[in-house]
C-alpha cells in the first residue's frame, strides 16, 4: 500500500525565543549581552529534524510581533512546514533567558505567563493535518495546564485514528508545572504525585516515550529507575528510550529487565561539556532521523548520541544542532575528535552547512563601497566631501528605481540584485537596504592599504558584533605570489584574524584579490594567490576577482573544488574597465558555473557621479544615467552565453 503520509513528524508544543548570555561563567544577573536564537523544546526538535533531513511541521502559536515573525522565518529557513504556526493576536511569544555559569549550572528564566504557545487551540488544526504525518511529537509542558492538555489529547485522538505514531518527550520542567519559584527554571526534578498521575494517564497513548532518568522517575513515580520503567511498561507498550547523558542511551521494547544494563544499550560519545541545554532536543532530532526512516537501533542511537554530544559542546540550542553532512563526518571521526568545539573541519562544516544562505542565483551587484576614489573625485571638481553621503543614497535610489520599473524587473527576473556599500559614507544606504532580500557586501579594509590593514583597527571581532548577519564581509587584499616574505607574513596574519573573526560572528566572507599594478601578472598569478590563502586554512565563502582567461578559469575551478567545495562562487570585479572589456570577461566566464555574477562600480557610476558633484546634472538625471548603465551591464551578463 502506498504511503500517503507527506510529513515525517508534527511537533506540538513550546515555541519561544532564547536570549542566551554571551559571557560564560557570569551569574545571570551580571550578564551584559545576550544572543537571540530559536527556543522551546518542541521548536528545537522540529528545527533539528528538518535540519537533519526530515519533513517536519510545527504546530504552535506565536505572538503577532517581531519575535513571532523571527520564529516563523527561522523554521522556514530550516525547511520546516509552518502552515500551522498560528499567530495569536492577543498574546506575546514566549521568552527564555539563560546563561552558562559552569558545567553544572545553567540559570534559566522562563517568561511564559499567558504566552502564545500555551493558548494553542483545537481549532488551530484538523484531523487531516495530523493524519498527514507519520508521527506526532508532544513535549511534557503541553500537558501541564487543563487547556493545553485538552488540545494535546485531541491531537493524539486524531493520530490514533489515522495510524500516526505518538511520541512523548517527557521534557520535565518543574517550574512550568508550577512546582518551584520562577527563578528555579534550571531545576530538573521535583517529586510531585500530581504530575506523575497526569503523565501516567498519557503514556498508554504513546508509541515512543523518551526521557532522562529523572524524567522516567517522575513518569514512573519512583526514583528507582527499574521500578519506574516497570510501572511505565504496565501502562504502555510503547518503546521507551532512556537518555543516560554521556554514557549513551538504552532502549526497552518488551519486558523491563532486572538491570537497565541488560537492555539494548548504545554507548555515548564523551566530550567536554559547555552547555547541556538543548542536548536532549538534539538527541531527539537525531533519534527521529533514524527511527522514522527505518534504521536499526544501533544506527538510530548513533545519530541521537552524536547529535547530543555536538550540542553539549557548543553555545546555544537550535543553532548548535548539526546537519547531515556535519553529523556523518563527526560519526566517522568521533573517536579522534576529543573537542568538537575546537576541531577545524567540524567547525567549518557547521559554519557552511547551517547558515541557511539564500540561493542567490546569478548576482548583479552594484558596487559603490568606494571611498578614496570618491574623495579624489570630489577634490578634483571642487565639491565638498560631505556630498558623498547623499551621493551614495542617490546611487542606491537609482538601483531601487530600476527595480521598480516593470521593463527592468522582467530583465532581472533570473538575476539577484546586490550592492557593495561602505559604512564610512554609505551607512544610511546600508540601513535602507538591509532586510530587503538584496545581497549586501560591506568592506573592512583600509582603502589602498598594502600590507593590508583594516578600518577601525585590529579588533575586527568587536566591530562585527554591530553588523547585521546578512552583511557579507568584503576585504580587498593587494597581493602577489612574488611578494617578499615579510609582506606576506603581515598580510597573512591579518587575513587569518579576519577569517577567524567571521567564523565566530557568523558572517560570510568575500575576499577580493588584486595583484599590484607594479608587478607583472599572468594566468597563474591570481590562482597562485588563492592557493596561498587556502594554505592558511582560510576558506572564503566568496571570491571577488579580476576577469580571468578561460585557462585561468579552469585552474580556479579545479582549485576551489579541491580545497573548498562549499564555496559560494566567484564574483567578477570591474576596475573601472570599459563596458566592452567587461562584456568580454562575462563571455569568457559563461561555461564556468562557479562564476556567480559581477560586482561593478566605477564603470557604472563614475561619469554620472562626477557630473553630479560638478552640479552639471540633477538628482533625477544622475539616477537615470546610473540605472541605464547598470541595466546595460545586466543585459550583457544575461547574453554572455549567446556568444
Amino acid at each position: 500500500m502506498k504511503d500517503t503520509k507527506s510529513l515525517d513528524v508534527i511537533c506540538l508544543g513550546r515555541a519561544s525565543v532564547d536570549l542566551y548570555g554571551q559571557q560564560i561563567g557570569d551569574r545571570l544577573q551580571d550578564i551584559s549581552s545576550f544572543s537571540k536564537t530559536l527556543g522551546g523544546s518542541s521548536c528545537n526538535i522540529c528545527f533539528g529534524a528538518a535540519r537533519l533531513g526530515l519533513k517536519s511541521s510545527m504546530l504552535t502559536r506565536v505572538g503577532d510581533e517581531q519575535f513571532g515573525e523571527f520564529i516563523r522565518e527561522e523554521l522556514s529557513r530550516a525547511g520546516v512546514d509552518t502552515s500551522h504556526v498560528v499567530t495569536d493576536k492577543e498574546r506575546l511569544t514566549a521568552l527564555a533567558i539563560l546563561s552558562i555559569k559552569s558545567k553544572d549550572e545553567f540559570p534559566l528564566l522562563f517568561y511564559r505567563a499567558d504566552c502564545a504557545d500555551m493558548a494553542i487551540d483545537v481549532d488551530d488544526f484538523d484531523e487531516a493535518y495530523i493524519a498527514s504525518s507519520k508521527s506526532l511529537l508532544i513535549t511534557g509542558t503541553h500537558f501541564s495546564t487543563p487547556h493545553v492538555d485538552k488540545v494535546a489529547r485531541q491531537a493524539i485522538r486524531y493520530a490514533k485514528a489515522n495510524k500516526t505514531k505518538v511520541v512523548l518527550d517527557i521534557d520535565y520542567r518543574p517550574v512550568l508545572w508550577g512546582l518551584t519559584r520562577p527563578g528555579d527554571g534550571d531545576n530538573r526534578f521535583v517529586i510531585a504525585d500530581s504530575v506523575t498521575q497526569h503523565l501516567q494517564s498519557i503514556v498508554p497513548l504513546c508509541d515512543l516515550i523518551v526521557g532522562t532518568e529523572e524524567e522516567v522517575h517522575i513518569a514512573g513515580g519512583t526514583t528507582d529507575t527499574v521500578a519506574a520503567l516497570r510501572t511505565i511498561r504496565k501502562l504502555s507498550a510503547a518503546t521507551i528510550v532512556l537518555k543516560r547523558g554521556a554514557m549513551g542511551c538504552s532502549i526497552f521494547d518488551g519486558d523491563i529487565p532486572a538491570s537497565i544494563d541488560d537492555a539494548f544499550f548504545a554507548e555515548g560519545v564523551k566530550v567536554d561539556i559547555l552547555n547541556v541545554l538543548g542536548a536532549g532536543d538534539a538527541f531527539m532530532a537525531g533519534f527521529l532521523r533514524g527511527w522514522l526512516t527505518g534504521k536499526d537501533y544501533e544506527q538510530t542511537c548513533t545519530f541521537a548520541n552524536a547529535s547530543g554530544a555536538l550540542v553539549v559542546s557548543r553555545h546555544g540550542c537550535a543553532p548548535a544542532i548539526p546537519t547531515p553532512e556535519e553529523l556523518d563526518y563527526y560519526i566517522a571521526h568521533q573517536h579522534q575528535i576529543k573537542r568538537p568545539d575546537l576541531d577545524p573541519e567540524l567547525n567549518y562544516l557547521h559554519r557552511v552547512t547551517t547558515s541557511f544562505p539564500n540561493d542567490w542565483g546569478e548576482l548583479c551587484i552594484l558596487a559603490f563601497d568606494h571611498r578614496i576614489q570618491l574623495v579624489d573625485m570630489a577634490n578634483k571638481v571642487g565639491a565638498d566631501i560631505s556630498r558623498i553621503k547623499p551621493l551614495k543614497q542617490l546611487i542606491l535610489s537609482a538601483l531601487q528605481q530600476v527595480l521598480g520599473q516593470q521593463e527592468h524587473a522582467n530583465q532581472l527576473a533570473n538575476n539577484q540584485v546586490g550592492v557593495l556599500i561602505d559604512d564610512t559614507y554609505g551607512q544610511d544606504a546600508l540601513n535602507t537596504v538591509t532586510g530587503q532580500n538584496i545581497w549586501i557586501g560591506r568592506p573592512v579594509e583600509l582603502p589602498a592599504s598594502r600590507p593590508l590593514e583594516l578600518e577601525g583597527g585590529r579588533s575586527i571581532g568587536s566591530r562585527l558584533v554591530t553588523w547585521p548577519k546578512e552583511h557579507v564581509v568584503k576585504c580587498l587584499v593587494f597581493m602577489h605570489p612574488d611578494d617578499e616574505a615579510e609582506m606576506w607574513q603581515v598580510q597573512s596574519r591579518q587575513l587569518l584574524e579576519l577569517y577567524q573573526a567571521c567564523c565566530v560572528s557568523g558572517h560570510e566572507l568575500l575576499l577580493e584579490v588584486i595583484p599590484p599594478k607594479d608587478m607583472s601578472s599572468n594566468d597563474d598569478t591570481v590562482v597562485a594567490c588563492m592557493k596561498m590563502i587556502y594554505d592558511l586554512d582560510i576558506r572564503p565563502d566568496w571570491w571577488k576577482l579580476p576577469s580571468p582567461s578561460k585557462t585561468a578559469w579552469a585552474k580556479m575551478s579545479d582549485l576551489i573544488e579541491q580545497r573548498s567545495p562549499h564555496c559560494r562562487g566567484v564574483i567578477l570585479l570591474g576596475l573601472d574597465a570599459p563596458f566592452e572589456e567587461l562584456t568580454q570577461g562575462f563571455v569568457d566566464s559563461a561555461s564556468f558555473p562557479l562564476c556567480k555574477g559581477f560586482a561593478v562600480g566605477r564603470s557604472i557610476f563614475s561619469g554620472p557621479s562626477e557630473a553630479w558633484l560638478s552640479n552639471k546634472i540633477s538628482d533625477d538625471q544622475l539616477k537615470q544615467q546610473i540605472g541605464q548603465n547598470y541595466m546595460t551591464l545586466v543585459d550583457a551578463w544575461n547574453k554572455r552565453k549567446e556568444h
